[in-house]
């Protein structure tokens, strides 16, 4: 059975019992309020003929015909002063012979209690005369043979039939409340795992979906999917579908712009070192230049492929930033050694190098990564800069420490920094083959910034040329700032 008639029939089962409990109490009670009704008007009667009865001065007897009390009750022309179109009454001897009755009564007698005793004197029954059903109440007045019994009955004809209308009301209310109750319940399964079902399928269609995943055509988005305007827990669950959705549809695209440019980066180095190797066969051993210049484009390009192989290990390393140990270190320290080791390839291209630092603040990290990240920000800075300066600069406020990189080069263009720090962007396409690199160097920055729970940013310095920051968390305690 199927979530939705599972949860249609739970609930209708549910309400419906519910519904038949409370109805058969209220039936129940109301029988009860009837025959409440019923027994207090029998027994109304009932007291007001032995209030009669005990008014009498003299004591009850049977025997004496001179008491009012008597002669009255065994008359039963004066009974008639408690009969109505409702009730009942007779007067019977001790030994349970009728000596009065109302005429309302006509042939029946009421037949007498066998378990009415002095002991017992009082009692209610129900008796059958003439086909019809009656209440009847007992009395036992005076005592031994002058006793007399009081019966007083009421029909109950009209009451069952009041109480069997009503009955067959309620029966007709529950009833149809529970093919309402039935029919709610479907629609509300209905709208309860319609939903659900939308997300099965759009789950079974992007799972079947394998060429348009392999060929790039998945964006993401759920193909008739309208419940993010649903406010429920359904719609918060479609909302983060979708969302994962999209970010899925992202990481594929960030996959295959990857691949894409990866191929595209390595193509390069490996035809022109297929391209060497063949010279090689074939003029390498006649002709010395050409097997220098072979061996040394090979040697190049071999280079230039281990470091894009490199930075592609160090973007994974990064990205598993839970494996990477980390230590307290002065971020100030880092940074000057980093600006030490450029200085002869900044003197190489008469561009200044200069370092300058506000504090030393310690930062929690890894020492390799973070001298690879403010290399890999200096080198790119004196690689763009033919003529002017390089400034690396630490810095740190109460929180955060930050190194920053300017530079004199051309800068980068407004609409271009939010690309920049992709894998294998260049910002300068013309140059991209001229100036050397892999590509990955600010795709690296950014993959240790954000491993060591930091972040880099891409700007234009005062100079007129780009101005790099890498912020980080500042370590408090328990170190002290060493400025």
């Amino acid at each position: 059975m199927s979530l939705k008639w599972r949860i249609a029939l739970g609930y209708s089962v549910l309400l419906i019992v519910a519904m038949a409990a409370i109805g058969g109490i209220i039936v129940w009670r109301f029988q009860q309020i009837l025959y409440d009704q019923a027994e207090t008007g029998v027994n109304a009667t009932m007291r007001a003929i032995v209030e009669f009865a005990q008014q009498s001065a003299t004591p009850f007897s049977l025997e004496d015909p001179s008491l009012s009390a008597a002669q009255f009750l065994f008359n039963s022309s004066n009974l008639a002063t408690w009969n109505s179109a409702n009730s009942y009454v007779q007067v019977d001897s001790a030994r349970g012979y009728p000596v009065s009755k109302t005429a309302s009564l006509g042939g029946m007698t009421i037949p007498p209690n066998p378990d009415l005793s002095p002991a017992h004197d009082v009692a209610f029954r129900h008796v059958t005369m003439g086909g019809r059903p009656f209440l009847v109440e007992d009395r036992l007045l005076g005592g031994g043979v002058t006793s007399a019994v009081i019966h007083v009955a009421e029909p109950l004809d009209t009451l069952q039939r009041t109480f069997a209308h009503a009955r067959d009301a309620i029966v007709i209310v529950l009833g149809a409340t529970a093919v309402a109750v039935v029919l709610f319940s479907i629609v509300l399964a209905s709208e309860a795992t319609t939903p659900i079902n939308e997300l099965s399928r759009e789950m079974r269609e992007i799972a079947s979906d394998r060429l348009a995943l392999a060929a790039g055509t998945f964006d993401g988005r759920p193909h008739g999917l309208e419940l993010r305007r649903r406010r429920d827990e359904i719609g918060r669950l479609a909302t983060s579908f979708n969302d994962l959705l999209a970010r899925l549809a992202e990481a594929f695209a960030r996959e295959r712009q990857f691949i894409s440019d990866a191929s595209h980066e390595l193509k390069t180095p490996l035809t022109s070192i297929n391209a060497n190797a063949q010279m090689l066969l074939r003029w390498g051993e006649g002709d010395r230049s050409i097997r220098r210049e072979s061996l040394e484009t090979i040697v190049r390009e071999s280079a230039d492929l281990a470091a894009m192989v490199n930075g592609m290990l160090t973007l994974a390393k990064a990205d598993r930033g839970d494996e990477i140990p980390k230590e307290a270190l002065s971020l100030a320290q880092i940074a000057s050694e980093v600006t030490q080791n450029a200085a002869p390839r900044a003197e190489e291209k008469h561009v200044k190098l200069t370092f300058d630092y506000d504090a030393t603040p310690i930062v929690y990290g890894d020492a390799h990564l973070l001298r690879q990240l403010v290399g890999n920000l200096v080198d790119n800075a004196i690689k763009f800069t033919e003529r002017g300066s390089v400034e690396v600069r630490v810095a740190q406020n109460l929180h955060s420490a930050w190194v920053e990189v300017a530079d004199t080069g051309p800068g980068i263009p407004e609409d271009e920094r939010s690309h920049i720090f992709e894998r294998f962007y260049r910002a300068d396409k013309a140059r991209s083959r001229a100036v050397p690199g892999t590509g990955l160097g600010l795709a690296i920055v950014r993959s240790i910034a954000r491993v060591h729970g930091g972040e880099a940013t891409a700007g234009k310095s005062p100079g007129g040329g780009a101005l790099f920051r890498v912020i980080l968390p500042r370590v408090q305690a328990p170190f002290t700032d060493l400025s």
